[in-house]
């Protein structure tokens, strides 16, 4: 009897059991297989030497999108490791998965591995790339696999097989010349279907990323459909490397990490701090405008509370301790905590809410080291936090408020950003009927504000569903920032309540929310973003003052103090040196504009600003000059 299968342009066909997708595809429309690389049959990713047995819907995965893409790079990261087991002979492997860029694979080697070792491993990937090899997949029993990975010596794969659920009693395995992994899949059709990839670095990891466990390699790389787009992402790294904010942190002299004081913990030098200072100043006045009220929570509190909340069962691995009088606290990772027994202090009516406590609250989590990176990862770092508590009925209309705040931020500093909605994850607090309830408002308000977004499914906090904007940078990097969490649950467990219009007890809802998220990580996208050259109203020195000679001191002195007496940022160059070698060291700086005082600036009381990008201004007076930057400062240029 024949099966029949739907294809994506909606049409039909009767075909016998028993061919394979790629073949049913070949007779529907042979030039989609050009680009196809998988294929979901009735929803689900499967290869394209999948045999059809049912009727079924199909649609292509094609190279150009997102999982295609993903599914290329999982099969570059096997073809790497049956490379680098072939040019290292002993190497054992672990698990190599695609990533958000490219793919990665963990190896257990007696040597290090060096960037110096990747043209031997690229040649042999190209030789199994060459060859065509087909990915072919086989089920397995338990029992069997474990036999099959024994006898190879792979012991990080049994340990993956004595793990699974006692449930799963088949798993799956690929193969490709003579090597074998352990892999869901689905794959590309064959090995040579790789046309341009390039291994990038190598770092330690931890064996299932537990400090616990052996160190292994970890070695990283990249791949995409075309030799061209290749190159512009390997151009676009080089750029990074440019804007590296450590390396810009520490050439304008915004802030140092030191051993002394101890990794993820980071020490803010005046630049820096200033930096920051316009930030935090910024936002404060941006939350009062929106009725906002600033409040403040103490770094410790009992352990009882965390407990109360749900943390210290969901989160003490991230959390860190103390005693005092006996008594256990934990130092916060979260400000939650003090904002709810705010509101507790006193009865509520449902004519006083919503109520919008904001803080910018400083918080220490246990990042592990492996993963601790410059400003964008850390062990202390501040959240401009902020706890709404309103009714169900007012939880749309916060949630949109939110996220138009979130928009008028990213559009003030010059961010594109993307929307994701994540949903319940396996460890989770709370019941069913308030994270349903949790999830439909953060979804409604998204539909109602006509915002684009995509579901990533179970990845909410451990209290409730969030909605995350990632924005992208001006090297289309994404960047997790804002985020919006909706909590049934805290209010429950804190008895918060307010008094309805009826006179009886109701509780309310809280949402968790950040527009700029952690202000450490928000410096440091902002640092690569600008390669640290700041628009006007951001830059710690705004101008700094070259005089040409000694006898000008004097005069720059009497603009130093009117600059200054205006609020402009303004630094001194007074030096002994000649102008060009001032000018240098000044552009090095990204100052946007340097004053040259010389005879005519004095003679004629005025400033010639020279901007950073090399344009004169022409002859100032210093009023004029103060003008325009208050100018750029209020239109945030």
């Amino acid at each position: 009897m024949n099966i029949k299968i739907i294809f994506p342009d909606k049409k039909e066909a009767a075909i016998k059991p028993g061919i394979t997708a790629m073949e049913a595809i070949s007779e529907w429309q042979k030039k989609a297989l050009d680009s196809a690389v998988a294929v979901k049959v009735n929803g689900i990713a499967v290869d394209l030497s999948y045999i059809l047995k049912e009727d079924s819907i199909i649609s292509i995965i094609d190279i150009s999108s997102a999982e295609g893409l993903s599914i290329l790079r999982h099969s570059i990261s096997h073809v790497m490791a049956q490379a680098v087991q072939n040019v290292f002979a002993g190497a054992k492997v672990s698990i190599g998965p695609s990533i958000e860029d490219g793919f990665y694979y963990d190896f257990e080697y007696k040597e290090p591995f060096t960037t110096d070792d990747f043209a031997k491993i690229e040649k042999r990937m190209r030789e199994i790339i060459a060859a065509d090899y087909s990915f072919i997949r086989e089920d397995l029993s338990r029992a069997a696999a474990v036999k099959l990975f024994e006898k190879k010596g792979e012991n990080y794969k049994v340990e993956l097989l004595d793990d699974l659920s006692a449930e799963v009693k088949v798993v799956s395995v690929y193969k490709h010349d003579d090597y074998v992994d352990l892999c869901r899949g689905p794959h590309i059709p064959s090995t040579g279907r790789i046309k341009a990839f390039k291994l990038l670095s190598v770092a330690g990891a931890y064996w299932r990323g537990d400090e616990k466990n052996k160190m292994l390699q970890r070695i990283y790389g990249t791949g995409f459909a075309e030799e061209n787009t290749l190159n512009e992402y390997l151009k676009l790294l080089e750029e990074a490397k440019k804007r590296d904010h450590r390396r810009l942190g520490k050439e304008l002299d915004l802030f140092q990490i030191n051993e002394e004081v101890g990794p993820g913990l980071i020490i803010f030098h005046p630049k820096g701090m200033m930096l920051r200072y316009i930030i935090e100043d910024w936002e404060r006045k941006e939350h009062w405008k929106r009725g906002y009220e600033m409040v403040m929570g103490p770094q410790i509190l009992k352990v009882d509370l965390w407990k109360k909340s749900g943390h210290f069962d969901h989160y003490r691995d991230n959390m860190y301790f103390t005693e005092v009088d006996e008594q256990a606290y934990g130092i916060k990772p979260m400000n939650c905590l003090a904002h709810m027994l705010i509101y507790k202090s006193k009865i509520r009516s449902y004519r006083d809410l919503p109520l919008r406590y904001f803080e910018l609250g400083t918080v220490h989590r246990h990042e592990k080291t492996g993963v601790l990176h410059g400003l964008m990862r850390v062990r202390q770092f501040t959240q401009d936090d902020a706890h709404i508590l309103c009714t169900p009925q007012q939880l749309n209309s916060e949630i949109r408020a939110i996220a138009d705040f979130v928009n008028y931020a990213m559009g003030i500093f010059g961010f594109e950003y993307e929307v994701e909605l994540s949903t319940r994850p396996e460890n989770s607090i709370g019941s069913d009927r308030d994270w349903e309830l949790a999830t439909t408002a953060l979804e409604n308000a998204l539909k109602d504000n006509k915002t684009n977004y995509i579901v990533n499914e179970g990845d909410g906090a451990f209290y409730g569903p969030k909605i995350d904007f990632k924005l992208k940078d001006a090297l289309k990097r994404k960047w997790q920032c804002a985020t919006i969490q909706c909590d049934f649950t805290l209010p429950e467990r804190f008895d918060l309540n307010y008094i309805g219009a009826d006179g009886e007890r109701h509780r309310p809802v809280m949402l968790h929310r950040v527009i700029l998220g952690a202000v450490e990580r928000f410096m440091g996208v902002l640092i690569e973003h600008y390669a640290g050259a700041f628009p006007v109203w951001l830059s710690p020195t705004q101008s700094v003052l070259l005089t040409v000679t000694d006898k000008h001191i004097p005069y720059a002195e009497k603009v130093y103090g009117e600059l200054i007496a205006a609020g402009i940022r303004c630094e001194k160059s007074l030096e002994n040196e000649k102008l060009g070698y001032k000018i240098r060291q000044a552009q090095i700086q990204k100052i946007p504009f340097m004053l040259v005082i010389g005879d005519k600036e004095v003679e004629a009381n005025t400033v010639s600003p020279r901007a950073r990008d090399g344009q004169n201004l022409g002859a100032l007076s210093v009023k004029e000059f103060i003008a325009l930057v208050q100018e750029m400062c209020e239109k945030k240029k």
